[in-house]
């Protein structure tokens, strides 16, 4: 172990160094330019220790000191913030993001892109290395940056309307989903015409948004496209560029990017669910019984959270590092202490659950029970930390009010302004789901792509899931350490790749195996 990453012994000059790194965290969002933190000594310090992680030569990030080498959470975390403020250093606002990074922003992407394009007014064409096998394209095309740019992220970008005009057609059979949330937030076709009418060069795109249309479901907004250029005598023809057998938004006045997606999940993926899933067995006249095998299963099922909160230098870790009580590798006694906790509220959660199952059993819908008592489950899960002074009280309060970040994952969970409304949709969309195993997986995955809380969220997720096979009579199913590889590259897959089928097969082969107590 590197000596300066050992227990300190009062560390004045770095207590000094993490309070200038407070403030530049604050000011711009975890991201430090060299030029920023002017005393060379505390720079050094602060990498030596791996509070600050270089990005490219004189630009840093933010990090932990536990972290190791290969650990992409402090990048994948401080990503966009990274993009907004090199571009916003090397060239004020006189650049934009090209149209299809301008839409993966507007429709509230969540993945983490491999490369982001980047168009300047004046400058060269370079490649920017970034960790982790990202990039950033930059190339000089003043006619391709709009004088109508807006802010997402701070980050200058297309509109939408004009953005949606701009791609071509290999944009909606690469992000259909993208693409579908992006037509749902235009609220009436007049909004592209003035984009669309410049000139003979966007005929091509002006008949692959009318038929876009169509496909969604909103004829009269592609008969309004058609009409416009029927007046100067030009007959559109219409070439959906939608591979998808179907839509999977219905239209609707919802205009929330993130509400829309989850829908669109949901639509896109439940027949993928049934697919893979044996029939329900449906629910057991005696639930004394079923509850009996759900206590079986209570020692096997006991499993850590699969969440952390991103990295943040806050007053608390500032004081501890100034009085020497500080240690980057953690305080064995301190983690017995916590793990005793977390079984103990491990405990009192399980049985809260299955409570809310013997609601279940009795035929209450259960997409209203877990939205009543979810609240309640996580309450008990942190209970005895908040007694013993280790959380937060307010933590219990309902949800989390800043960012969060998932271990080494290239989903980033939503924005915590966008967690009721989504929360509310995924509630709706449960209790209207007639089938159980649909309601399980989806809902298992969804509460974790939402990820509401700051800790606990995978067991909070699994909580939910078993609730919810319960409905259909399916057992209590426990996901094994031993396969923990595979549950996360299942909810990966599902997140950043719109691939549910392995998650549904895992919760499926898992379900199906005896009850071990190892």
């Amino acid at each position: 172990m590197n000596p300066s990453r050992g227990k300190s012994k009062g560390n004045p000059a770095l207590a000094a160094a993490l309070r200038t790194l407070k403030r530049l965290q604050e000011k711009h969002h975890g991201v430090v330019e060299a030029s920023d933190l002017k005393d060379d000594e505390q720079r050094t310090l602060l990498v030596d220790t791996g509070f600050l992680r270089p990005v490219m030569k004189g630009w840093y990030i933010c990090g932990s000191p536990s972290d190791n080498e290969g650990d992409t959470t402090a990048w994948y975390a401080s990503f966009w913030a990274f993009v907004s403020g090199y571009l916003g250093k090397r060239f004020g606002k006189r650049y934009c993001l090209n149209p299809e990074a301008s839409l993966m922003l507007h429709t509230g992407n969540t993945t983490v892109p491999r490369q982001v394009t980047c168009v300047t007014i004046d400058s060269g064409t370079s490649k920017v290395d970034l960790p982790f096998d990202t990039s950033l394209l930059v190339y000089p095309d003043k006619n391709r940056v709009p004088n109508s740019r807006v802010n997402v992220r701070d980050l200058q970008v297309w509109p939408v309307a004009e953005a949606l005009c701009l791609v071509g057609p290999s944009f909606f059979v690469n992000n259909p989903r993208e693409a579908e949330i992006a037509l749902a937030t235009i609220r009436h076709a007049s909004e592209l015409l003035s984009t669309l009418l410049e000139g003979d060069k966007m005929v091509t795109a002006a008949g692959r948004l009318a038929a876009a249309f169509e496909f969604v479901k909103r004829p009269d907004e592609a008969e309004h496209i058609q009409k416009a250029f029927a007046k100067f005598k030009i007959t559109l023809k219409l070439v959906n560029p939608f591979e998808l057998p179907e839509p999977t938004i219905a239209p609707s006045k919802e205009r929330s990017p993130y509400v829309l997606r989850l829908r669109s999940m949901w639509a896109g993926w439940r027949q993928d669910v049934i697919n893979a899933f044996p029939p329900a067995p449906g629910i057991e006249k005696q639930s004394a019984d079923y509850l009996a095998r759900v206590d079986e299963r209570y020692v096997s099922d006991a499993y850590n959270s699969l969440s952390i909160e991103g990295y943040r230098v806050n007053d608390a870790l500032i004081e501890r590092v100034a009085r020497g009580d500080w240690n980057p590798d953690g305080d064995p006694e301190q983690n017995k202490t916590k793990d005793a906790l977390a079984a103990r509220g491990y405990y009192q959660a399980f049985q809260a659950v299955r409570e809310s199952i013997g609601k279940v059993l009795a035929n209450d819908n259960a997409g209203l029970v877990v939205k009543r008592d979810h609240h309640d489950w996580y309450a008990e899960l942190f209970g005895p930390s908040v007694s013993a002074g280790i959380v937060e009280a307010s933590q219990l309060i309902g949800y989390r009010r800043g960012p969060i970040f998932i271990r080494n994952s290239l989903h980033t969970p939503l924005p915590s302004q966008a967690l009721l409304d989504s929360l509310e949709t995924l509630w709706d969309l449960l209790e209207a789901e007639p089938e159980a195993s649909v309601r399980a997986v989806l809902g298992h995955h969804l509460f974790v792509f939402i990820h509401p809380y700051y800790d606990g969220n995978g067991r909070i997720g699994r909580f939910l899931m078993n609730t919810l096979l319960a409905s259909g009579g399916y057992p209590w199913t426990v996901i094994r350490m031993s396969r923990r590889d595979v549950y996360m590259k299942a909810l990966e897959a599902a997140s950043v790749k719109g691939q549910i089928t392995p998650l549904a097969e895992f919760i499926a082969q898992e379900m199906q195996e005896p009850v071990t107590h190892a």
